[in-house]
C-alpha cells in the first residue's frame, strides 16, 4: 500500500516503521515535530493519493486535524485514525471518503520498540466495507490479529485497555514501593505475578482471585493497609483504593473505618 501518515509520534511512528518493514511505502508524512520519516510534506499543499491515510494524533486533536486536512485531502484516499476511544465520526470534517479506525492494542513507548511490539498484538477495527477488509489486510501484514469493534462500544473497550495496562502498572508500582520499604528485591514478585496473569486468561478473573480479600480476612487486610500508610500517606491511599476495588470484585464487604 501507499500510505499517508499524519502525526508520526509513538503510535504513528510505530505503525509507519512496521508498515515499511512489511513492504508498504510512505508517500507522505505530516508532522508538527521533527521526524526521520520521509517524505515530509506541507500541511497546506494538496496531498498525494494513497491507498490509506492514517491520522495518528492525540484523541482530542483528531477533529481539529480533520478540519485542517479537509482542503488538501485526496478525494480517492480512505482514512483511519488510531484512537480506540474516539468515534469514527471525528474524521467527518475531511469529507466524503471512507473513514474508520485502527487501534493497536499494545503499549508503544517509542516508535522503534513500538514497531516490534505490534507483531502478535491485536488491532481493533471500526469501519464499513470495503475499508474494513483493507484495514484487516493491513493488520495481517503487520503480523497483528484484527477484530471488529463497534463504534459505540469504543469507550468501554478503551476503559478495558486502560484497566488491563495502566492499572496493572499502578498495582505493580505499589508492590514495588512496599518491597523497597521491606528491603526485598522487586524481582521476587515476578513468578507470582506471571502465574496470576496466566491464571486470569486461562481460568477467568473470578476463579483466579486469591488472598486475604478473597477469603474475607479483614484483620490481615487492615494490617496491610496500616503497613502501607506507615511508609507514606500517598502509598497508604493507593493501597486502600486497590484493596477497595478488589473487595468489590470479590463481593466482600470490608470496613476500613
Amino acid at each position: 500500500m501507499d500510505l499517508l501518515i499524519i502525526g508520526p509520534g509513538r503510535a504513528g511512528g510505530s505503525i509507519a516503521r512496521a508498515a515499511v518493514a512489511a513492504g508498504h511505502r510512505l508517500v507522505g508524512v505530516l508532522s508538527r515535530s521533527p521526524t526521520d520519516l520521509e517524505p515530509v510534506l506541507s500541511w497546506d499543499a494538496p496531498l498525494p493519493s494513497a491507498s490509506l491515510g492514517i491520522v495518528a494524533v492525540t484523541d482530542s486533536a483528531i477533529h481539529e486535524v480533520a478540519e485542517r486536512l479537509a482542503p488538501v485531502w485526496p478525494a480517492d484516499t480512505p482514512v483511519a485514525h488510531l484512537s480506540g476511544f474516539r468515534s469514527v465520526r471525528a474524521l467527518d470534517p475531511i469529507g466524503a471518503v471512507p473513514a474508520g479506525s485502527f487501534h493497536p492494542l499494545q503499549t508503544l513507548p517509542d516508535p522503534e520498540h513500538g514497531a516490534d511490539a505490534l507483531r502478535g498484538a491485536w488491532a481493533a477495527i471500526t469501519a464499513d466495507e470495503p475499508l474494513a477488509s483493507l484495514l484487516e489486510r493491513f493488520a495481517d501484514d503487520l503480523g497483528m490479529h484484527p477484530f471488529h469493534l463497534e463504534d459505540e462500544a469504543k469507550p468501554a473497550y478503551h476503559a478495558a485497555a486502560a484497566a488491563g495496562a495502566n492499572y496493572v502498572v499502578e498495582s505493580l508500582a505499589v508492590a514495588f514501593d512496599l518491597l523497597a520499604a521491606a528491603n526485598v528485591p522487586f524481582q521476587v514478585l515476578e513468578p507470582l505475578t506471571r502465574r496470576v496473569v496466566e491464571n486470569v486468561f486461562a481460568l477467568g478473573p473470578a476463579e483466579s482471585l486469591t488472598g486475604p480479600i478473597a477469603r474475607g480476612d479483614l484483620e490481615t487486610v487492615t494490617g496491610q493497609m496500616q503497613a502501607a500508610a506507615a511508609i507514606s500517606e500517598s502509598l497508604g491511599r493507593q493501597f486502600r483504593l486497590l484493596a477497595e476495588a478488589t473487595a468489590v470484585r470479590a463481593g466482600v464487604r470490608l470496613d476500613f473505618s
